[in-house]
């Protein structure tokens, strides 16, 4: 491997505030401890969570200011007790923080092979999807073939990823974005029913193309009001899966329907699940999602690629939802 520097770009948020407030800056090479590899980037996933933590968001104890989720690249070292990841592997990974930079350490168990035929600035879209996906839409939401799911906010990274998997695994997609443009979209991507959230009602639409039985799964990342009217749109047996709550996190329940339709509500979210917890996951995503990566089944959408240097409009586009897919920042080695 070439020799590395002692210094490496980086971006942070000098202060709690819009997208303005990112800069770039330089750092030193963060080391490398037990259990971990040292990954020069070549491009991070721009998500959600790093808009709340440029905003002054809390991070979890010990998390570097350096933002970024997840990234893709090139192993450059790897530290004590790593035997499965050599230098010069492909990985793509999951991390607690600090993808926006040139080089970033992940936990070792938090990384996986990026396949063959996937570019590897496209596979820094994979891992908050992938482990976002599979956790909520299989293992929560227990989505089989021949089933309905209905995936909210479909047009976004997770959303579309969610929406190739569910076809992978053999069921039907119901899915809802806003506006003409993300509904064409949708509609490419193959989805049994594409509704645009400006134009119709989602619980008519589901009750007309169901014959009123309705769907079997719910992927929402909308909460509030939403939820009382995913549950009515829901078969009996249903399985209802928060990923966020765009529109509020408290929500009013009619407990008779849930008990009536034999429901079930659940949630979860990524960032505080212990490494052990990501490490089953990832074991998981291994075993069953990388073989439809593998053979192109799954492929994450790349709404844009921005240099480093544009990080804020990397978080404006996704501020403004302009987003169909992933938003990726991309870095040169020094």
């Amino acid at each position: 491997m070439p020799p590395r520097p002692e210094l490496m770009n980086a971006v942070i948020a000098r202060e709690p505030g819009g997208p303005d407030v990112l800069d770039v800056v330089q750092r030193p090479l963060p080391a490398v401890q037990a259990g971990e590899v040292l990954i020069r980037v070549t491009a991070a996933g721009v998500n959600r969570p790093d808009l709340m933590q440029r905003s002054g968001a809390p991070v979890p104890p010990g998390a570097t200011d350096v933002l970024g989720l997840e990234a893709a690249g090139i192993v450059v070292a790897v530290g004590d007790g790593v035997k499965a990841i050599a230098p010069g592997d492909r990985v793509m990974a999951l991390l607690n923080g600090g993808g926006y930079a040139q080089y970033c350490v992940a936990t070792a168990a938090h990384c996986l092979p990026v396949p063959a035929g996937l570019a590897l600035e496209d596979a820094a879209g994979v891992p908050e999807a992938a482990f976002t996906v599979w956790h909520n839409l299989f293992e929560l939401g227990r989505l089989g073939a021949g089933e309905t799911v209905l995936i909210h906010g479909a047009a976004s990274g997770v959303g579309t990823f969610a929406i190739q998997c569910a076809h992978a695994a053999g069921a039907r997609v119901v899915a809802t974005a806003g506006g003409a443009r993300k509904v064409a979209a949708l509609k490419a991507l193959g989805v049994w029913r594409a509704i645009d959230r400006h134009q119709e009602d989602f619980v008519d639409a589901i009750a007309e193309c169901t014959q009123a039985r309705g769907v079997d799964v719910v992927l929402d990342n909308v909460g509030g009001p939403y939820v009382a009217r995913n549950l009515a749109a829901m078969a009996p047996g249903g399985r209802h899966v928060s990923l966020s709550f765009m529109q509020g996190p408290k929500i009013e329940l009619d407990l008779q329907l849930l008990m009536r339709k034999s429901l079930s509500l659940t949630s979860s979210t990524l960032r505080p699940k212990s490494s052990e917890e990501k490490a089953r996951l990832a074991t998981a995503i291994r075993e069953r999602l990388l073989p439809w990566l593998a053979t192109g089944e799954v492929r994450p959408l790349v709404h844009a690629r921005l240099p480093m240097q544009q990080a804020a409009e990397a978080h404006r586009i996704l501020e403004a939802n302009e987003n169909i897919g992933k938003v990726l920042l991309t870095f040169d080695a020094p």
